[in-house]
């Protein structure tokens, strides 16, 4: 098929060449359109051909992340895995730069890590310019030496995780590398042997000048001598009354000090007289508080007691009223079962001697006494004959 592996392609760090770029991307580079109409049977030869109609790189872009023709042609040289001749040849392509970054990108795939440094370090001096496209569609200006400390320094690259190389350092400790010498090293060897020499020749000049300016002669002497003194005596003046200023400073000094002492213990004695204000205001604020709540609780406490006086009042009242209906009720009944009076104005019958009975049992007709005796147990009048 033609996305397999070629079968005499070696194993690259333990596994296909082609896993060095993730599942993901490798399946939308083998959907892509460029890949199968300009990918297809492409050899080692026709590689080169299709490398140089590159012009830009990058990994992935758009919204669905299409592949660029750049990182198409990479996985096609880890499909068919071309000898290391014709990647050394890809690198050192001075005409095609997108050629030279096509393979140094492929060997710092592929590569140990003594060739990547090897190879790669030279095309630090390559400042051509690149377009690069971005996951966006918008395309940068780079540079090639911009691209190559990318894939030296860095870990990701173009969408594709590198795979971990060894320190610069760590080689030469061990011996697997020289150490790097830069191209501009021999001219910056000429400016400081230009520079050296530069200096040699000041230096003589000016010991040379120095002899012929610092000849003795007597009037020279005669002069220095009299500058010298008069700088002595100006310099004993200046001291003698360096001295009297700073006499004159120094007690001006301690009365500052001593009047700056004074108007500090005012400042203390105000500030302690303020607090002491404050003090006495928030003990008043404090006890006008403390006050005003006593009151509303006395008045609270008044308002209780004068509603407990008027529900006990109350009270008393529904009993005495319930008393007073109760003395009504036994009145009633009381009235209701005493004799009633008689009618139409009739009086009640006189009252009957002491000796008689009122329920005419002592009727001297027995037959009425006997009816009386029988009314009476009935709770009826006495017959009145």
């Amino acid at each position: 098929m033609a996305n397999r592996t070629d079968p005499l392609a070696k194993s690259i760090r333990g596994t296909n060449p082609q896993n060095l770029v993730e599942q993901i991307l490798r399946t939308k580079i083998y959907q892509n359109t460029y890949w199968k109409e300009q990918c297809f049977g492409l050899t080692a030869e026709t590689l080169v051909d299709k490398a140089m109609e590159l012009d830009h790189l990058g990994g992935t872009f758009g919204g669905n992340q299409k592949p660029t023709p750049f990182m198409c042609l990479v996985v096609k040289m880890l499909q068919i895995q071309p000898e290391k001749d014709i990647v050394v040849e890809f690198i050192k392509n001075e005409d095609y730069k997108y050629v030279r970054v096509l393979g140094a990108f492929y060997l710092r795939l592929t590569g140990t890590d003594v060739d990547i440094y090897r190879y790669l370090e030279p095309l630090y001096n390559d400042y051509r310019k690149l377009r690069r496209k971005l996951t966006d569609g918008k395309f940068v200006l780079t540079h090639v030496d911009e691209v190559i400390e990318e894939l030296l320094k860095k870990d990701y690259s173009c969408d594709i995780a590198l795979p971990r190389i060894k320190k610069r350092w760590t080689l030469e400790n061990l011996g697997s590398l020289e150490p790097r010498k830069s191209v501009l090293e021999d001219d910056f060897e000429e400016e400081e042997e230009r520079e050296e020499m530069e200096q040699d020749d000041g230096l003589d000049n000016g010991v040379d000048e120095k002899d012929h300016y610092h000849g003795r002669s007597p009037t020279r002497e005669r002069d220095r001598d009299r500058r010298r003194d008069s700088h002595r005596y100006r310099d004993r003046d200046y001291d003698r009354d360096y001295e009297r200023d700073y006499d004159r400073e120094r007690g001006r000094g301690r009365d500052r000090d001593r009047e700056r002492d004074r108007e500090r213990d005012r400042e203390r004695e105000r500030d302690r007289d303020r607090d002491r204000d404050r003090d006495r205001d928030r003990y008043r604020l404090r006890d006008e508080k403390d006050y005003g709540r006593e009151k509303d609780r006395e008045r609270e406490r008044e308002g209780r007691e004068r509603d407990r006086r008027d529900r006990d009042r109350g009270r008393r009242r529904s009993r005495s009223r319930s008393r007073s209906r109760s003395r009504d009720r036994k009145r009633r009944a009381a009235r209701s079962a005493s004799p009633k009076r008689h009618g139409d104005g009739a009086e009640e019958p006189k009252k009957k001697d002491k000796g008689k009975k009122a329920d005419g049992t002592d009727h001297p007709d027995p037959e009425i006494a006997e009816a009386n005796r029988i009314r009476a147990s009935l709770g009826l009048k006495p017959l009145n004959v």
